[in-house]
């Protein structure tokens, strides 16, 4: 079973990985903010959790399922960090306040929805529920991870949307994300959901042709429903500037065991699906996304 590797000082790795194609043929950036899985030998030492619920928040190995979007033109964009460790598809400064050892500074969001569910940019539980951390942090361990982790990896992100408007002048920011089974509905839950931000943060046009695609490949698709997007969705898509943003959450059934966390034969099926959506992606014509 893959488990988190504990990584000593010195071994840590680059916040991001940013997989370039040779040639860039379309205004497209995929990006996967939630498949790191680089856990730092600290965090895991502080963490009360074992070696597998520290990893129940990761959307697993969605990088590897879009690892083809460089061969067919278009950059990859993926989180190295754990979502648990340092969220990247939330504001910078969502904090808990219980979970700190003093007073947070006055600037920081301490009362939105996801802080209040304990998924702040801090997380202080894991998708399953279970409490993270045996002890409260001090803040500045909330600015280091920020600093070291948030801030590269939407500079990153940034820096892609703007070169792909320079070169075509728009931007299509595919966010890439996996969902796990709701309990209520283990049989009419959708395979993918598509979330862009209720019709605020993509062209229409650009929603319908990844629903088509997918709907032509038989996977059963929503609209926003129960995923809207998050903050990359809602931060970056801005229709009337030539930058869309379009959320897409895969069901964990489809390619993965969720209690183990291991790859299921099916993935390569899920996988040659979605680079074949990709392949075809890059081969449309995007002129209408400049507005």
């Amino acid at each position: 079973m893959d488990l988190p590797l504990a990584l000593s000082a010195g071994q840590q790795p680059g916040p991001f990985l940013l997989s370039r194609p040779a040639a860039w043929r379309a205004p497209l950036v995929f990006a996967s903010p939630h498949s790191g899985r680089d856990y730092p030998a600290a965090f895991l030492a502080e963490s009360r959790l074992d070696a597998r619920s520290v990893r129940r928040s990761e959307d697993g190995f969605v990088d590897e399922l879009f690892a083809a979007a460089p061969l067919h033109g278009v950059p990859l964009l993926a989180a190295t960090f754990p979502r648990v460790y340092c969220d990247a598809n939330r504001e910078p400064w969502e904090l808990d306040p219980a979970m700190f050892d003093g007073p947070l500074p006055s600037w920081v969001n301490s009362a939105s929805p996801r802080v209040g569910a304990g998924l702040g940019t801090i997380a202080r539980i894991v998708a399953s529920g279970e409490p993270v951390y045996r002890r409260r942090l001090p803040f500045r361990e909330a600015e280091e991870r920020v600093q070291r982790c948030w801030q590269p990896y939407h500079a990153a992100l940034s820096g892609l949307i703007a070169e792909s408007k320079a070169l075509f002048g728009c931007c299509l920011v595919v966010d890439c994300h996996s969902m796990p089974t709701h309990p209520a509905q283990p049989h009419n839950a959708p395979d993918m959901v598509l979330g862009d931000a209720h019709g605020t943060a993509c062209a229409p046009r650009a929603v319908r042709r990844m629903e088509e695609l997918l709907w032509s490949m038989g996977y059963r698709v929503r609209r926003n429903d129960p995923y809207a997007g998050g903050y990359v969705t809602r931060h970056y898509g801005r229709p009337r500037e030539a930058v869309h943003v379009l959320q897409i959450e895969m069901a964990r059934s489809l390619y993965m065991d969720e209690a183990a966390i291991e790859r299921l034969p099916s993935m390569g099926q899920l996988q040659r699906d979605l680079t074949a959506m990709i392949a075809a992606l890059t081969k449309m014509d995007w002129a209408f996304l400049r507005g």
